[in-house]
C-alpha cells in the first residue's frame, strides 16, 4: 500500500507512455500532468506531445478484484456498444484494458471527455438523463454480472458495521444508541430489499458523475458498478427529499419510462438505500483512515459531534421507513 500512497508523476507516466506505444506508436507525455478529484484512486489528467489528453487510473490496491476490474471495463464495452455515452477505457498494450505497473499496481488509461459538472438539473435535461439511465439499465439488466458486488444488507449494512466495532472507531459515548439505530433499520429494511429485483446498475449515479456536453451528458466512474435494485441510480441522482424531490423524480422516471418500463413502488427503496449508504460510507472513511488524504478530507471523523450528526440521520430515516 506505501507504493500506492508514494506514486511519482515520473513513475505514472512512464507507465502511461508504454501501456500506449502498441495502440498510439511514439505516444509521448509534455511532462504536464495533473491530479483529479479522487479519493479511492490516484487519478491523473495528462498531456501528450500530440496535444491529446488522455485520463489514467491507478486503482487503490485490494479493493477491487482483476475480475471485477475487468468486469467493469466490459460493461463499459457494451454500453458503448449501445450507443450510450460513457468513458470506456482504451486499448493499452497486448489490447487489453488492465495493466499492472512495476509494482503491480492496476492501472487504466481513458480518453478525456470534456464538459462541465452541473449541481442542479433543468427539466429538459432531468429527462435526457432518465432516457439514458433507462437504457444503461436496460444493458445491465441482460448483463450476465458474474464478480461486481450486491448491494445488500448484509455487504452494506452489517459487515460495516462489524469493521466499526471491531476496529474501535465509534465515539464511545455514541456507540450503542449507533448500534441500536444501525441493527433497527437493517432488520426492518431486509425484507423490503429482498422484495425488488436487482441487476446491475452504474451504483454511483450521482451528478458529479454526469458530464455536460452542450445538452448531452456523459456518464463517468464507473468503479461502483454493481448488482442492485434499478431505483439505486435514480434516488443518488434526484437525491433530496419533499416536493421538489418528488417532482424531479417524477420527470426523470416519465423519460426513463419511454425507453423501459420502471418499478414506480421501489420508490419506496429510497430511504432504505439512503440508509445504507451512510452505513457504508462511515466505514469506508474508516478503513481509509491510514492514508494521509483522508484526515485532511475528513477533519471530523470520529469526533462526537460526528457520531450525533449520524446518528440523527439515521434516526430520521428510521422514522420515515413504512
Amino acid at each position: 500500500m506505501d507504493s500506492f500512497f508514494e506514486l511519482s508523476p515520473d513513475s505514472i507516466l512512464d507507465s502511461v507512455e508504454k501501456s500506449l506505444q502498441e495502440t498510439m506508436p511514439g505516444a509521448r507525455s509534455t511532462g504536464r500532468s495533473l491530479a483529479l478529484n479522487s479519493l479511492e484512486n490516484r487519478v491523473y489528467d495528462i498531456e501528450l506531445e500530440s496535444g491529446e489528453h488522455v485520463v489514467t487510473k491507478f486503482y487503490r490496491p485490494g479493493r477491487w478484484s482483476e475480475a471485477q476490474l475487468l468486469e467493469e471495463h466490459s460493461f463499459l464495452k457494451r454500453l458503448l456498444e449501445a450507443e450510450i455515452p460513457v468513458v470506456a477505457p482504451l486499448l493499452l498494450t497486448g489490447g487489453k484494458t488492465l495493466l499492472q505497473n512495476e509494482v503491480g499496481i492496476y492501472f487504466t488509461v481513458f480518453p478525456k471527455v470534456r464538459g462541465r459538472i452541473l449541481d442542479e438539473l433543468e427539466k429538459e435535461k432531468l429527462q435526457t438523463l432518465g432516457r439514458y439511465v433507462a437504457r444503461i439499465h436496460a444493458v445491465g439488466k441482460n448483463f450476465p454480472s458474474k464478480a461486481r458486488l450486491e448491494l445488500n444488507v448484509e455487504s452494506w449494512g452489517y459487515l460495516p458495521l462489524d469493521f466499526l466495532l471491531e476496529n474501535q472507531s465509534i465515539d464511545l459515548t455514541w456507540e450503542s444508541r449507533y448500534v441500536n439505530v444501525v441493527e433497527t433499520i437493517l432488520e426492518r429494511i431486509a425484507p423490503m430489499l429482498e422484495s425488488f429485483p436487482a441487476q446491475l446498475v452504474h451504483g454511483d449515479c450521482h451528478l458529479g458523475n454526469t458530464l455536460w456536453h452542450g445538452e448531452s451528458p456523459f456518464f463517468l466512474d464507473f468503479d461502483d458498478a454493481m448488482v442492485a435494485p434499478p431505483v439505486q441510480d435514480i434516488w443518488m441522482i434526484v437525491r433530496g427529499r419533499g416536493e421538489e424531490a418528488d417532482r424531479d423524480r417524477r420527470i426523470l422516471l416519465e423519460a426513463y419510462e419511454t425507453m423501459q418500463p420502471f418499478d414506480w413502488e421501489s420508490l419506496e427503496l429510497i430511504e432504505p438505500l439512503r440508509a445504507l449508504r451512510l452505513i457504508h460510507y462511515t466505514a469506508w472513511i474508516a478503513k481509509r483512515w491510514k492514508d494521509p488524504s483522508f484526515p485532511r478530507a475528513f477533519p471530523d471523523f470520529g469526533t462526537a459531534r460526528y457520531w450525533e450528526q449520524e446518528i440523527r440521520e439515521l434516526e430520521e430515516i428510521l422514522a420515515l421507513l413504512p
